[in-house]
């Protein structure tokens, strides 16, 4: 009997209902014919956090105890998650079945779905013969079609081990990294190894904005009819550029067309969707942030409306070209998605294919499930992100952007200047050359599938718009002013470089060889057809981005990302290294290697390992004392803890044991990792706990105050005092005994 082990419950799902036959539902899986399938809850299996090795005394936050590194004996749990421990239990005890001699590897097709299905099986300890489950699709045949291919699971070792090598890495540079910076500056700093070099980008990025001085310049703008003239040359100041304009308003002055050229371009339409691409699209059309685009695309994968969603591939096989004929027949993918005019007459499907630039996963596209009908039936951002995935496809296959450029350069008159010495004289050829560009469409092509407008910055012109060169202005001709006098100033000022957006920051990190400097280096990552130069991968990226908003390290200002002072105090302390884009795409890169099975897995974890065991020595050498005192924990003392006796602190919203260390577990939680672990929150039932009373309590007191709100939202008066366990406890006794009398 096979087990089919899927990544998620409605993938599982899927299966079960491509497998056909009678389908019994059971706790926890599906039993299919002579077939049981199972699903994982994400990451059931995770690694142990630092204070649960019970080896070592990596609980407590010291520099003694640094670097952290459990080489070889990695510890690993089943995962804190909601329900995570009970599916575990489901998972294993299928695996265990004397019934079950073939195990089906089902997990989403990539690096963290590989990852997933070898820790349930290695914390198992399950040794059974296994193949893999390799689908892009959830539509039956494409499922059926995958169970017919299936390779065996050692196939994807050098898929699992980049899985393991990157887990271990990031669990090293993070833990050694966030300990050792924030005791050497006495705070709370969170360091990652893909999370701080793409918040030195925005932090770079801010400090280029806030060291711009606008400087003033000026251009000259001449009319000619329809069109106009504007001087090559920004003037930096006003006297000189009112000479010019005073030239160029002269009676009798033209202009000799020394340069004239005209070519009809032809653009090709964009190649289909990876997901940093549709992300990077669906902020710049729609404002939606790159979480939100993929959360929408992993709920229209499961309802089996668009493929496998985290690929880094923007091209087809061959072998999907039929797939591809299919979508693009009749109008199931017209109506409701672009103007039935848009449709390419005759689609060319050829240019969506590239079979040495698909590895493992083809780009996004709808499935024979999309129709107007499933349309209607989604969410807002489902809605969008299947019709923006509808519109790509058309768009990948159409005709090409048809539009006529034409690019004039003028010189004023040099004849003229020889007649008139006195306006013309020891004129350089910079001062008097004029430009002018029109762009006028032809054909629409692709251009004609998206018609929404996207959410551009106000200040970006389009200097072309209502600009059209006469066609018969040849080279050599001279052209005159119309009407003569009629040239202007116009004022400007240099800009600065623009905030991050979503869109932006996700090509950056895409396209990390832009902030390379090594010629080698560079050359490498711009090379690597798929893509493992970049900062992060398609699959990482969104919740980089969440991280760095979490942390309180970045803030979205409207569409912008912008570095708080506390992340840039995070960049301005940590060691150049981790913050480089260079090393951390290179170390991607590496990881890349050893999935096609280019480098030595062993080589490459070596690699990181000493890395991370350089950090703590690095964190101390370069640490800066004028920090340490500006970033010193607050100390001011609410009275002791009820506890241990202590000091108590407020820090943000939490009254706490000045003893308390928490750090960020693997699976999002926090946990206490030293001091006693007294807290009280701020707020209590809906009523703020001033310092003033904290003080009373903690003295002792018992406290009686008015204005709480119960769960069902009434409102209700009672007496709070401190409690060892929970805090803050109410006492309603006070309450009973004041009624009495």
């Amino acid at each position: 009997m096979r087990l089919i082990i899927a990544e998620k419950h409605s993938v599982g799902q899927a299966i079960a209902q491509a497998l056909g036959g009678h389908a019994e539902k059971h706790n926890g899986y599906i039993e299919v014919g002579d077939d049981l399938v199972t699903w994982a809850q994400g990451h059931l299996v995770d690694l142990a956090a630092p204070d649960e090795y019970k080896n070592h005394d990596w609980g407590k936050w010291s520099l003694d105890t640094l670097p952290i590194d459990p080489t070889p004996d990695w510890q690993w749990k089943v995962s804190r998650d909601k329900g995570a421990d009970r599916q575990y239990k489901v998972v294993a005890g299928l695996m265990r079945r004397d019934d079950v001699d073939m195990l089906v590897d089902a997990c989403d097709p990539d690096r963290e779905g590989e990852a997933i299905f070898r820790r349930i099986t290695s914390y198992a300890n399950i040794h059974k013969p296994t193949k893999r489950l390799w689908v892009a699709s959830l539509e039956e045949e494409a499922i059926r079609q995958a169970f017919d291919t299936m390779k065996p699971e050692s196939a994807y070792d050098g898929l699992a081990h980049a899985a393991e090598i990157r887990a271990k890495a990031d669990w090293l540079i993070g833990m050694n990294a966030s300990r050792a910076y924030s005791l050497a500056y006495n705070t709370r700093f969170t360091v990652g190894r893909v999370q701080t070099p793409t918040l030195s980008m925005v932090v770079e990025r801010d400090g280029q904005i806030a060291l711009h001085r606008p400087t003033p310049f000026w251009t000259i703008h001449v009319p000619m009819g329809g069109w106009q003239l504007a001087s090559e040359q920004r003037y930096t100041s006003r006297p000189e550029a009112q000479r010019i304009l005073d030239l160029t308003n002269t009676p009798g002055v033209t202009f000799d067309v020394v340069l004239k050229e005209r070519r009809q371009q032809h653009d090709r339409p964009p190649r289909l969707y990876d997901l940093t691409g549709l992300q990077k699209d669906m902020a710049r059309l729609h404002g939606l942030t790159a979480a939100r685009t993929l959360t929408a695309l992993q709920s229209l994968y499961e309802k089996r409306l668009t493929t496998y969603p985290r690929t880094d591939s923007r091209y087809i096989t061959h072998d999907d070209l039929d797939t591809l004929r299919g979508l693009a027949e009749g109008d199931r993918l017209v109506t409701g998605f672009i103007e039935p005019s848009a449709k390419p007459e005759r689609p060319r499907l050829e240019l969506t294919v590239n079979d040495a630039k698909v590895a493992g996963h083809t780009a996004i596209l709808p499935t024979m499930q999309a129709d107007r009908a499933a349309l209607d039936e989604l969410g807002d951002d489902e809605r969008l992100v299947l019709t923006r995935v509808a519109r790509r496809m058309w768009e990948a296959v159409g005709d090409d952007y048809v539009h006529d450029v034409t690019n004039v350069v003028a010189n004023i008159d040099p004849h003229w200047c020889e007649k008139h010495p006195d306006e013309g004289r020891l004129l350089p050829e910079g001062e008097c050359r004029f430009t002018s560009r029109s762009d006028q469409p032809v054909s629409p092509g692709w251009h004609a599938i998206e018609h929404a407008a996207p959410q551009e910055d106000q200040d970006d012109t389009d200097e072309t718009a209502g600009n059209i060169i006469p066609v018969n202005l040849t080279d050599g001709v001279f052209i005159a002013p119309v009407p003569q006098g009629g040239a202007t100033l116009s004022e400007g000022k240099t800009k600065p470089p623009k905030p991050f957006t979503e869109a932006t920051l996700l090509a950056a990190m895409e396209h990390a060889s832009r902030w390379v400097e090594d010629k080698e280096l560079k050359a490498a990552l711009d090379d690597d057809e798929s893509h493992s130069g970049g900062i992060g991968t398609p699959a990482t990226r969104a919740n980089i981005i969440e991280q760095l908003v979490h942390s309180g390290y970045v803030d979205r200002k409207g569409k912008q990302l912008r570095s708080t002072e506390q992340g840039r105090s995070l960049i301005d302390a940590v060691a150049t290294k981790l913050k480089d884009v260079a090393l951390t795409a290179d170390m991607e890169r590496r990881l890349s290697e050893v999935e096609h099975g280019q480098a030595d897995a062993s080589q490459v974890e070596t690699e990181f390992r000493d890395l991370a065991a350089r950090i703590p020595a690095d964190a101390q050498t370069t640490v800066r004392q004028d920090h340490v005192q500006a970033k010193t924990r607050n100390t001011e003392s609410f009275g002791g803890c009820p506890r241990c006796g202590k000091p108590v602190v407020k820090t943000g919203k939490v009254f706490q044991c000045s003893t308390n260390r928490r750090e960020k577990q693997s699976d999002g939680t926090w946990r206490t990792t030293e001091g006693c672990g007294w807290r009280a929150w701020t707020t209590v039932a809906g009523k703020t706990i001033t310092d003033t009373t904290m003080r009373g309590l903690l003295a002792g007191r018992k406290v009686s105050l008015k204005g709480f709100t119960s769960r069902k939202g009434s409102g209700f008066d009672a007496a709070i005092l401190i409690d060892k366990d929970k805090g803050i406890a109410f006492d309603f006794n006070d309450n009973k005994e004041r009624k009495r009398k």
